[in-house]
């Protein structure tokens, strides 16, 4: 064995130690498989295709950001505001945070050792790639990138978990380092946002700007750009930028882990980011725009307050409901879909799929999916007025629409559903359940005649009620998540189609950059070398939030809209709970704005699930969701997860999150 095998074993045993990235020893260091690993690390080095394999390895390590309640890799979802699970089991784990069953102690969600391994490869990549006897230009720039890009991705998900983390050196120890001098102490959150800004920037200089079909998940310059403008845009936002909550909270040195006094300029960089994605995709550097569907004959007609100019003047052109729900029910594959910036598959296993759990239990899903209605109502009817003040919702709400059934862009709304489901926006269509919803399932190849074509109802004596099969697999809200459901899937015997999970996508860009732009108060900004200028232009601000409103099929803001700070803001946190519904973002929301604590103490409601179907008024009114379910308690400590307790003990340099 040459000194190099020596060197990196050693080091991987002291850092193994220190705790300082690991969860705990036995869990990342296997010595006899690791070992081997390390043993066999020249060879990898020698050849592309084993370089290749390597850094393939290290990207398995990235969470799959799909699997968003059913054996999920993190809380995002389920403990969102949004929703919560029927259960409260080791499949779905998130709502033990929401209920306050979480401790340091509970492992809960720990991927901290697992992700700091997913760096320890992509600094070994990049540290010895030049070794590789057989690469292309073109593959090692790409290589490089990936790593850099992997580099970036995982600190910064240990960042949006757990705030501030140690920065690991990016050579390998010497041999002869101590422990002590591994152990490491966490850095400022300055300055791990601007090592993960500088890693993003590496990979867009490195990336290609587009992959093949087959490479579709693959990060592109054009992801590192955009994810590194969600980072500043989350580090310029309130709770991070100047919160005096994190005061006492702080290094060894004295130096506050948290900045104390709020930087307007981070809003400017954020702006500058977008703008860059932006400008190169108007220029057709980047592919990307939002994506939309050709209006069909059974498209819905525009309501006559709604721009009918061809996208993107106006809502004309375009089916609004296929142009969102085809995004994510599988009907348009992912290399065709120019929205997507950087993506994942999800898992289709029945019982792990995010179509499983809120479909219900007669047509073979979980039905423990649970929408709270402060969410409901944060979509718009059709005409983009506000359902509490809204000339087109009807004082008898609950009774049905009658006449007949509507068909409109592949969708049907049944005539018994009631009337306060009639003339909604069109993404409330394409991603919310409700009583009287039509399950159409139409590749259903079983022989029982009611699998197929039903319409579900969650009255205490509906379709969806509680059995003696399934007592505790019903719906508590009345309301579920379709957003993932393709009309034709049958859980029980029928197809199910192959999808894939946005993790950024253009219209996130769009309106990171208006949120940018709001709060930028007089100041200008300008990034020199890419020739962009930001300031808080009202036209700008109005030309990209209308953007994803006529893509919803709404009328567009106002410029006296835009001008008022305050008002924007409202609008652009209502927008984003809408457009982003049940795909991880809103979690995240809530805590960078310092929303959380007043979101999660609302009381949580719903339709009366204990209402009969002979009283409509009864079910369709509004009533708190009193159970063990949906008690939430929210304090605090909750805008972070803990550090897990067994990597605490392995490391005294560290200190754990406020609160915890």
């Amino acid at each position: 064995m040459n000194f190099r095998k020596i060197y990196c074993i050693a080091a991987m045993a002291l850092m193994c130690c220190t705790g300082s990235m690991f969860t705990s020893c036995d869990d990342y260091l296997d010595v006899d498989s690791y070992f081997d690993e390390i043993f066999e690390l020249d060879s990898v080095f020698k050849r592309k295709e084993y370089l290749e394999e390597y850094i393939n390895g290290a990207g398995k390590l990235l969470p799959n950001e799909g699997d968003l309640w059913t054996n999920a890799w993190s809380p995002y979802q389920g403990a969102s505001d949004e929703n919560f699970t029927s259960w409260n089991d080791s499949r779905h784990k998130a709502i033990q945070l929401m209920v306050d069953e979480v401790t340091p102690q509970s492992d809960f969600y720990n991927n901290y050792g697992t992700w700091y391994k997913g760096i320890r490869k992509a600094n070994l990549v990049l540290e010895r790639i030049n070794e590789c006897e057989d690469i292309t230009t073109s593959d090692l720039r790409d290589f490089m990138g990936r790593c850099y890009f992997l580099r970036a991705y995982f600190y910064y998900k240990l960042v949006e978990a757990y705030g501030p983390v140690p920065i690991v050196p990016e050579m390998a120890y010497d041999v002869d380092a101590s422990a002590e001098s591994m152990s490491l102490e966490r850095e400022t959150y300055e300055n791990c946002i601007n090592y993960i800004c500088e890693n993003f920037e590496k990979a867009y200089e490195y990336l290609p700007s587009s992959r093949t079909s087959t490479l579709v998940n693959l990060p592109t310059s054009g992801a590192a750009l955009a994810l590194m403008g969600r980072v500043r845009l989350i580090e310029a936002s309130p709770w991070y930028n100047g919160n005096e909550f994190y005061a006492d909270w702080k290094r060894s040195d004295g130096t506050n882990f948290m900045p104390q006094v709020k930087d307007e300029s981070k809003w400017g960089t954020a702006a500058l980011l977008a703008k860059r994605l932006i400008k190169g995709s108007e220029a057709g550097s980047f592919k990307y725009k939002l994506h939309t569907v050709e209006r069909k004959l059974d498209t819905k007609p525009l309501p006559e307050n709604v721009p009918d100019e061809n996208y993107p003047n106006g809502a004309g052109g375009i089916d609004a409901l296929r142009s969102y729900a085809f995004m994510f029910n599988g009907e348009t594959p992912a290399y065709n879909n120019d929205e997507f910036i950087y993506m994942c598959g999800y898992s289709s296993t029945a019982g792990d799929s995010p179509a499983w759990i809120a479909t219900p239990t007669s047509l073979g899903g979980g039905n423990g999916l649970n929408i709270t209605y402060a969410t409901v109502k944060a979509f718009r009817m059709e005409d983009g007025s506000d359902i509490n003040n809204s000339p087109l919702y009807p004082t008898n709400y609950w009774e049905a629409i009658g006449g007949s059934s509507q068909s409109f862009s592949d969708y049907t709304l049944p005539s018994d559903a009631a009337k306060m489901f009639d003339k909604m926006e069109m993404r409330f269509y394409a991603s919310v359940g409700f009583n009287h919803c039509y399950w159409s399932g139409l590749s259903y190849i079983g022989t029982e005649g009611n699998q197929t074509k039903q319409t579900v109802t969650y009255y205490a004596n509906g379709t969806a009620a509680p059995s003696s099969d399934h007592p505790e697999d019903y719906n508590h809200t009345g309301f579920t998540c379709k957003k993932y459901i393709h009309y034709v899937e049958d859980q029980l015997k029928g197809m199910m189609k192959s999808k894939t999970f946005p993790i950024m996508r253009y219209a996130e860009v769009l309106l990171n950059y208006v949120e940018a732009l709001n709060e930028l108060g007089s100041n200008t900004y300008t990034d020199e070398e890419n020739g962009i200028t930001v300031s808080r232009d009202v036209d700008e601000m109005v030309k990209y939030f209308n953007m994803v409103r006529y893509r919803a099929g709404l009328p567009g803001i106002t410029a006296d809209d835009a001008r008022d700070v305050t008002t924007m803001r409202d609008l652009i946190k209502r927008e984003r709970r809408v457009e982003f519904f049940c795909e991880g973002r809103r979690y995240h929301d809530l805590r960078r704005w310092g929303d959380a604590i007043d979101a999660y103490n609302e009381p949580v409601t719903g339709m009366n699930i204990a209402a009969r179907s002979t009283d409509r008024k009864a079910f369709h009114t509004e009533t708190v969701i009193n159970n063990t379910r949906s008690h939430r308690v929210f304090s605090y400590k909750d805008y972070f997860l803990p550090i897990p307790r067994t990597t605490m003990d392995k490391n005294p340099k560290l200190v754990q999150n406020p609160g915890w």
